[in-house]
């Protein structure tokens, strides 16, 4: 029987976790996100590294017990059983199938540069952009149909060279040298730390690269290498983000950009690449240039990368019952899950495509990918419940990294907002109910009933606070609240729904399939 091969180094997940991260979010979430935080941008950042970070360690326990593929979409079946790791694994399914094409379109926006007949007035794609879309959602597939090793050398070259590109454009912004933008318009943090918290959501997407990492932990040579390459992978990332938002602030020029000083508010009309923008209407033609190349090598990266880690969840979730079996069957010459490729590949490329006549869905697939932050909003309380059970990793203090990891999560989630929560729910529901019947899954309702009622209260909250459409209270008010509930209910009723281990049949001796593998 085949077998992933066990290729990844160490050097090699760093560089896919970092430059699988650093993509469309950096480049356009900078400007959404000094919009609404001013300078405090900076502070958004650092603060989304520490959640992020408390997330991932949870990632380096959980691969440390279970290092097999596509294991933050396993992870639940070992403590809950089928109904919670099914929507589980289809809150994680939904925002890898998005990524790609969000990636592949912010490429084509990157190209409309040189053919502006790409992306319309009201920056949606053509149908023009739409099949270079689907062009490029083709082209992330030989990246990963040639196995793990050449996927790894070939994200090394265009890694690193991608990452230098970004790190030597933060520096050129920087040059810029407009530092009263810091402290004269309202200083430092205008609109208080409300303001910071809800910039926080605006990176989180940048942040998810981390998460690609255990995907590929059948792979690595050394799962113990999974914990070194999480915590380099979130500080590599968070040099990047500071350096560009400083960069961002610093080149920012009022006058040029047609915005009345210190109108932090209006940043977030600014149309297309803020970066290019505010590149062009400075005249500085090697900054132009090294903004377009990163504004296309960028996003093609971050897409093809989440394609290769896409199929690993689809190979997850084929052994677990969920979707065809066909999804765990792997190539006989590249030992790589050929059939959960391809699939994953069409539906990238056909949601890239229906972003043309429906322009509604281009916003939609961005919103979408909150889905991912309740897909890994179960894993910390399995981290938990494991260690009810005596299934300890190997990370020290590691049930209070898993408290607050669960409190990150939730607020993750919260702050993100409506519309996008309810349209992750919804989008969940109906995938869980769908593949749930077409499938039969069945087991473990009950154990399940603490996440649902978890998702529930999120998408309750961010309905009446002031991230939603009621407002009934302001975002710190709402934060405390959602920390409170969450963990005086939801963590403690989550650890007791745990399912025994002898009460479950995906329990087994080995206890997963990458210590088999």
């Amino acid at each position: 029987m085949n077998s992933l091969k066990k290729h990844l180094t160490l050097f090699d997940l760093i560089v896919i976790g970092v430059a699988g991260a650093v993509g469309t979010g950096v480049l356009f979430s900078s400007a959404g996100m000094a919009a609404v935080a001013g300078p405090g941008v900076v502070l958004a950042w650092l603060i989304g590294a520490v959640m992020y970070l408390f997330v991932g360690l949870t990632y380096v326990d959980l691969s440390y017990l279970y290092p097999e593929a596509g294991g933050p979409s396993r992870y639940s079946l070992y403590s809950y059983g089928k109904t919670t790791n099914m929507i589980n694994a289809f809150a994680d399914l939904i925002w890898y199938l998005f990524i790609p094409p969000v990636e592949a379109l912010a490429t084509v926006e990157g190209l409309n540069y040189f053919y502006p007949h790409f992306i319309n007035a009201l920056g949606n794609p053509t149908t023009a952009g739409a099949v270079l879309g689907v062009v490029l959602m083709l082209l992330f597939l030989p990246f990963n149909y040639y196995g793990v090793r050449m996927f790894a050398n070939s994200t090394n070259v265009f890694g690193i060279a991608k990452l230098l590109l970004y790190v030597v454009v933060g520096i050129g912004f920087l040059s810029f040298a407009h530092s009263q933008n810091f402290t004269a318009y309202g200083g430092f943090m205008p609109f208080g730390m409300g303001g910071v918290f809800a910039a926080i959501p605006l990176g989180m997407f940048a942040f998810g690269g981390i998460r690609v990492i255990p995907d590929y932990a059948e792979e690595v040579k050394q799962p113990r290498l999974l914990g070194h390459a999480i915590l380099w992978s979130v500080l590599g990332q968070t040099i990047i983000y500071v350096l560009l938002s400083l960069g961002f602030l610093t080149a920012l020029d009022w006058s040029q950009l047609k915005i009345h000083p210190g109108t932090w508010s209006a940043i977030a009309s600014i149309a297309g690449n803020p970066f290019l923008t505010i590149a062009q209407g400075a005249h500085v033609g090697w900054l132009i240039f090294l903004t377009v190349i990163i504004a296309v090598i960028g996003p093609f990266v971050t897409g093809y990368i989440y394609q290769g880690a896409g199929s690993r969840i689809l190979l997850a979730m084929g052994r677990s019952g969920l979707v065809s079996a066909k999804m765990q069957e792997l190539s006989d010459r590249y030992a790589i899950p050929v059939w959960a490729l391809l699939v994953f590949t069409v539906i990238g490329a056909v949601v890239a495509y229906i972003a043309a006549p429906l322009p509604s869905i281009y916003s939609l697939i961005t919103d979408a990918v909150v889905a991912g932050y309740l897909g890994f909003a179960v894993n910390p309380v399995v981290m938990l419940a494991l260690r009810k059970e005596g299934h300890a990793g190997k990370l020290k203090n590691g049930s209070l990294v898993a408290v607050l990891a669960f409190a990150s999560a939730s607020l993750i989630v919260y702050w993100s907002g409506w519309p996008s929560v309810p349209y992750a729910t919804v989008l969940l529901a109906l995938a869980s109910v769908v593949f749930g019947l077409m499938y039969k899954v069945k087991g473990g309702f009950v154990n399940a009933i603490w996440y649902i009622a978890y998702v529930l209260f999120l998408t309750l909250m961010t309905y009446i606070g002031s991230v939603g459409a009621l407002k009934w209270f302001n975002i710190d008010i709402g934060s405390v609240i959602v920390v409170v509930v969450c963990l005086v209910l939801f963590l403690p009723w989550g650890i007791a729904s745990r399912m025994a281990p002898q009460a479950n049949p995906d329990v087994t001796a080995k206890g997963s399939v990458g210590d088999s593998a």
